[in-house]
């Protein structure tokens, strides 16, 4: 296999990208000077010495705190009594832009596909068990479930509601879904700030 192709194979395992689009990827770094690809190829070599996982809610952002604690989780002015649970890093930032929100996330890591229900370990259900668990007493009063609007989203959000069903009701914690200002089968990470005001707005 040459070095083209092998580029071609590992860009084709990021989450949404074919074969055409991988071949563009490469092709494009062809065009590009020694520097350039010198410093994307540093960039890439670094990442995990400047980017960590938040200790709170797991998202992934650079270190700005002896804490280790990301932006949001780090804002004392955030109200502790929402919590957001979202699939990935992306959705976080998608919900920022709105402005609709002031609450406290959680990044699950991913969804429970509808046809394979015992998939959870690629999860973190055990530690948005423990997290809910520690802040029931007094902090968190509602947990919004925030998923994509598909069957694997829908799926997961009947898993977590299950997972926290005792710890939710021992505690008078509501749980919510996102309104339906989001359409069937679109993600959150690519909806517009108008959507996901509406989909804030009309939770349920």
């Amino acid at each position: 296999m040459s070095p083209i192709e092998k580029l071609i194979a590992h860009f084709e395992r990021f989450p949404g990208i074919g074969g055409r689009q991988a071949k563009r990827f490469v092709f494009h770094l062809l065009t590009l000077t020694k520097k350039e690809t010198d410093d994307l190829s540093h960039l890439i070599q670094s990442i995990h010495d400047t980017v960590i996982s938040c200790p709170s809610c797991f998202r992934f952002h650079t270190l700005i705190s002896p804490q280790r604690l990301c932006r949001v989780c780090a804002d004392t002015q955030r109200d502790p009594s929402k919590l957001t649970v979202v699939e990935r890093d992306s959705d976080i930032d998608a919900i920022e832009r709105s402005g609709m929100y002031d609450g406290r996330y959680f990044v699950l890591g991913g969804t429970i596909p509808l046809l394979n229900t015992q998939d959870t370990k690629k999860i973190r259900g055990g530690a948005l068990k423990h997290f809910v668990e520690t802040h029931a007493d007094g902090d968190i009063k509602e947990i919004i479930l925030a998923f994509s609007v598909n069957p694997d989203g829908e799926n997961t959000a009947r898993y977590v509601e299950m997972l926290l069903r005792e710890i939710l009701e021992k505690n008078n914690i509501r749980i919510t879904h996102l309104g339906r200002g989001l359409s069937t089968g679109s993600e959150l990470e690519y909806a517009d700030t108008e959507t996901i005001k509406n989909a804030f707005k009309n939770r349920a």
